[in-house]
């Protein structure tokens, strides 16, 4: 992977998310440094030792990280995942106000240390908190962005993937829109390898049927409830997600990934921050305008704007 020269990765949080996208960007070689900033500092100083320690077995040999905010400095990418955590029971759109005041206030302090960054929100609702950002910014939106639905979209490759019998790799579908209840997938353009996803043959013979399609999305769109009731967080696939684009902003790799930044005439959506199919590079991450939409997914896209922004306004200034 070719890498900005002395490329910094800033990680605002040394929560569970925090830590384990820390861990999985030495590990993968995501960037030349690793900063790890919380106001906790017991958690910071311990977090930020025991990955040093393992450096000599991963693709980046530095890591530091503790509770002033200066650290930070001159971070090429920054990631957000420092906020209240969602708890059983309680959805993203729950955690809105809450987690709303907190970036308020962290933006401008993170902006006066590091003016070119890639701004990445992971602490959750990440769509909401992507509309927040770029207003407490004036950024432009594509610096602006969230980890959106990656890692939806991972959980559904996975899912297909284990009932076509092939790797996850070859599976090509993407889950699109908010982050959260009123997400969807892009049935319409889905492949495995060349094929439609209707058409594609499983090991036993059978076809994918829609019903059997809704069923899978339904299950991915509640994966991670699933996953808070066992273990009261979601955290290394996030990690891992988030480190990825990290990667693709680094390496302005020009990846097509279902981010969420603040769209303008997007099928019809202007002014909220949703998932579509986005070119991430060194520039942050700008929608690809000629993804196919049928009416029903153009539907459902309007849907989760509504849900947005609808959420966005009650925790917006003024």
């Amino acid at each position: 992977m070719t890498q900005i020269e002395n490329s910094t990765l800033g990680i605002v949080g040394a929560g569970s998310v925090g830590a384990s996208l820390a861990y999985a960007a030495l590990i993968r070689g995501s960037a030349r440094h690793v900063q790890l900033f919380d106001i906790n500092a017991p958690k910071v100083t311990s977090e930020v030792l025991d990955l040093a320690h393992g450096t000599q077995f991963t693709g980046s040999s530095d890591i530091t990280g503790g509770t002033d905010i200066d650290v930070l400095t001159g971070a090429n990418v920054v990631v957000i995942t420092a906020g209240a955590k969602q708890k059983p029971g309680q959805t993203r759109l729950d955690l809105a106000a809450t987690n709303a005041a907190m970036l308020r206030s962290l933006m401008p302090q993170l902006i006066e240390r590091a003016p070119d960054a890639i701004y990445v929100l992971v602490t959750n609702p990440c769509d909401v908190l992507t509309m927040v950002a770029q207003e407490a910014t004036g950024l432009p939106a594509q610096r602006v962005l969230s980890s959106g639905t990656v890692l939806d979209t991972s959980r559904l490759r996975w899912l297909l993937a284990k009932k076509a019998g092939v790797s996850t790799s070859s599976v090509h579908a993407l889950i699109v829109g908010e982050h959260g209840d009123s997400e969807f997938p892009l049935w319409g353009s889905a492949t495995i390898g060349q094929s439609p996803i209707l058409d594609w043959v499983n090991p036993d013979g059978s076809r994918f049927s829609p019903a059997e399609l809704d069923h899978i999305a339904t299950d991915v769109r509640d994966a991670a409830y699933q996953v808070i009731r066992g273990k009261g967080a979601t955290n290394y696939a996030i990690g891992l997600s988030g480190a990825r684009i990290v990667e693709a902003i680094l390496s302005d790799e020009g990846s097509i990934l279902p981010v969420s930044t603040v769209l303008t005439d997007y099928q019809g959506v202007s002014g909220a921050a949703l998932s579509v199919p986005c070119r991430v590079g060194s520039a942050g991450a700008i929608p690809v305008a000629g993804t196919p939409w049928g009416d029903e997914e153009r539907r459902r896209l309007l849907a989760s704007a509504e849900a947005v922004t609808d959420a966005y306004g009650k925790v917006a200034v003024g």
